[in-house]
């Protein structure tokens, strides 16, 4: 009997224990529930009556601040700032516009360039803040990211000097070249050679007017609109035959292969301009005597199977810091070099947009001393690559210190120029 009644007690023990843990527990527990957390920071006390709805639906990030400088509510995108830590605003020029218009009640706004939180590069984020009395005791503060508008305009603004500049160079030319043609009106010798400078002027105006049209085309036309399965072995085709001349008086050997049965799904006259700027870009920077190859191959992937088409050239090559920045318009590697080959450092920057629009991309690859090579990868126009068998290559796993082809292509479809008969069968 002794021992049952221990057993007993000691069971009531444990369940008069274990109700007390429950009761700490259960009370706990709603007292943590009832914690304001860091983004409804008394909102129902003290905010006016639809004021957190109308916050809530704003675009800007924004945060309320009581008469002690206390957040009282702030949205996501402020914490994403790094406007409010610790329940607490930290931008110290917000916080004194906040104080200000709470004594005097006056709308403030200024525009300020704040450490980028979370990179240690010393990035700048430009925003806008404006600060308004909200009632008698809160002030709101909404803050405006001007970083990716401020980018822009530098763009603009950069491409509108850069445009400015290279109209001028031509211009200038052509006017003193004129003066120069009238001053020599008893040197037919003079004036023949003055005339051969003017048409050279004249031509590279007329280039770069053509290149800013197609630039400003690619970039705001749909090329899904007019989209049609294109040939690639056509494409390629038409970028040989664009630079035949330039090939033929430098002795340069171009040569295409593995383009046959491949489609690709766009706008053809932006992908023949796209693959027509990288094989003149091959041609221009080649030296005599050299080899051009344009090679297409379908590889798989994710989305899809894509067309590779890639321009190999044994030219000057590209230096590792200026690879990053070949696609800018604009650009040039060899500032000399690109005017004496007519460039106008638009080409390229119109095959990254052909590229983009169309749902692909463009890389290169190169060394310098051994040349470069330029892959245009497409989506496979869809209809066809339904009904195409089974390619036997894999996906893309080229190294990306290696050449994505390793030989210039030697099948049944290579070009020797000069002389010219057909490119593809």
């Amino acid at each position: 009997m002794d021992v049952n009644a221990a057993v007993a007690a000691a069971a009531a023990i444990a369940g008069l224990c274990t109700g007390v843990i429950a009761m700490l527990a259960f009370r706990w527990s709603e007292r943590d529930q009832a914690r304001p957390t860091r983004t409804s920071l008394h909102t129902d006390a003290v905010l006016p009556p639809g004021v957190d709805t109308v916050l809530s639906v704003l675009r800007s990030s924004a945060v309320v601040l009581d008469e002690s400088d206390s957040v009282v509510k702030a949205s996501s995108a402020a914490y994403a700032l790094g406007l409010v830590r610790g329940g607490k605003l930290a931008v110290e020029p917000m916080l004194h516009m906040a104080r200000d218009t709470r004594r005097d009640g006056e709308i403030r706004q200024v525009e300020l360039d704040l450490p980028r939180r979370g990179t240690g590069r010393g990035e700048a984020l430009a925003v806008s803040a404006r600060v308004a009395p909200l009632g008698s005791r809160l002030v709101l503060l909404l803050v405006e990211d001007l970083t990716e508008a401020r980018r822009i305009e530098a763009v603009r603004r950069d491409f509108v000097a850069n445009v400015s500049h290279e109209l001028k160079t031509p211009v200038g030319a052509l006017s003193l070249l004129s003066e120069a043609v009238m001053d020599a009106s008893d040197d037919p010798e003079a004036i023949t050679r003055f005339a051969g400078r003017m048409q050279i002027e004249a031509n590279r105006l007329t280039n770069l007017v053509q290149e800013l049209i197609d630039l400003s085309r690619v970039q705001n036309d749909d090329p899904l609109e007019d989209a049609e399965p294109v040939r690639v072995d056509e494409l390629v085709a038409e970028a040989i035959d664009r630079s035949r001349h330039p090939a033929s008086t430098k002795q340069i050997t171009m040569a295409a292969g593995g383009t046959a049965d491949l489609y690709v799904w766009g706008n053809r006259g932006q992908l023949a301009a796209a693959l027509g700027n990288l094989v003149e870009n091959a041609v221009n920077y080649s030296p005599a005597r050299t080899r051009v190859g344009i090679a297409g191959r379908r590889v798989a992937a994710p989305g899809g199977d894509l067309i590779e088409i890639a321009v190999t050239d044994q030219g000057i090559g590209i230096s590792e810091k200026d690879r990053e920045r070949v696609f800018e318009r604009f650009y040039r590697v060899d500032p000399a070099r690109s005017r004496a080959t007519g460039g106008t450092g638009l080409g390229l920057a119109i095959v990254k947009h052909v590229a983009a629009s169309h749902g692909g991309e463009v890389t290169v690859w190169s060394s310098e001393g051994q040349g470069s090579t330029f892959t245009l990868r497409l989506p496979e126009a869809g209809a066809v690559r339904d009904r195409a068998a089974p390619d036997p290559v894999g996906p893309d796993d080229d190294a990306v210190d290696e050449p994505p082809y390793d030989t210039f292509p030697t099948a049944h479809d290579s070009t020797t120029v000069p002389p010219a008969p057909e490119v593809l069968p």
